[in-house]
């Protein structure tokens, strides 16, 4: 674990213990080496000795950064850089929500109010980089959910896959990681308020088909009308109980 210029190892900060000193450590040589998801880090022994810890505080050091998805380890193979995905956020705001059910759903509520709000705001990016274009994969999705919500079933997979294709050519790959997140949330909590209706359904299968127009259009206002009416549903819902 050698030093480098561009990131010094940080200072051990006042009253720190050697675990939190450990992870600050760890974390830093992962940015120090340019190190990417899968790839390997020092063994156990070398981390000790590089740090000047204990084997006790670099193993709980471990299994703080695999709780974040930092750190990664197999068995009988050593350690990894982790996915540093958004799992540990969105398994916190699930519990969170789970927690007090009876709470009006305020948990929901306001992840359905983030989610609905960042893809308002995204509205002029996703406008310029679909203006003009056409997707004969994000049109099928949007017949299958049609088809569905005509037949009075639900199409989850199907409402995911739409928003995850619909940012696939923004730049900032953020929005896509984020809205993946959220939509994770959503789905593991929105089964508590109990079926849709056909009609809830059938509303939200024609705002994905608006949506995908109003990008295709390149029309700002549009989109957000179109984003507006998916959510009105999941909203109406959600204040009704």
């Amino acid at each position: 674990m050698s030093e480098s210029s561009s990131h010094p190892r940080p200072r051990p900060r006042a009253g720190a213990t050697q675990s939190s000193t450990a992870i600050e450590a760890i974390k830093h040589y992962i940015l120090k080496e340019r190190l990417q998801p899968g790839d390997p880090l020092p063994t156990e022994s070398q981390l000790c000795e590089a740090l000047g810890v204990s084997r006790s505080s670099v193993r709980e050091a471990v299994r703080t950064l695999v709780a974040l998805d930092i750190v990664t380890v197999r068995h009988g193979h050593g350690m990894f850089v982790g996915d540093v995905s958004m799992r540990p956020m969105v398994e916190s705001l699930v519990f969170r929500g789970l927690l007090k059910p009876g709470d009006d759903y305020r948990g929901l509520r306001d992840v359905v109010q983030v989610r609905m709000t960042l893809d308002e705001a995204l509205a002029p990016e996703v406008a310029a980089a679909w203006r003009g274009r056409t997707s004969a994969e994000l049109d099928d999705l949007v017949r299958r959910m049609e088809s569905l919500a005509a037949a009075g079933r639900t199409f989850s997979a199907e409402d995911r896959e739409f928003h995850s294709r619909l940012l696939e050519p923004l730049e900032n790959k953020l929005f896509g990681h984020l809205t993946e997140a959220f939509w994770a949330i959503h789905t593991q909590t929105v089964p508590l308020l109990g079926a849709p209706t056909a009609e809830d359904i059938a509303t939200t299968a024609h705002a994905h088909g608006a949506m995908l127009a109003a990008a295709e259009a390149g029309d700002v206002e549009a989109y957000r009308v179109a984003t507006r009416e998916h959510y009105a549903p999941l909203l109406t819902v959600l204040e009704r109980v």
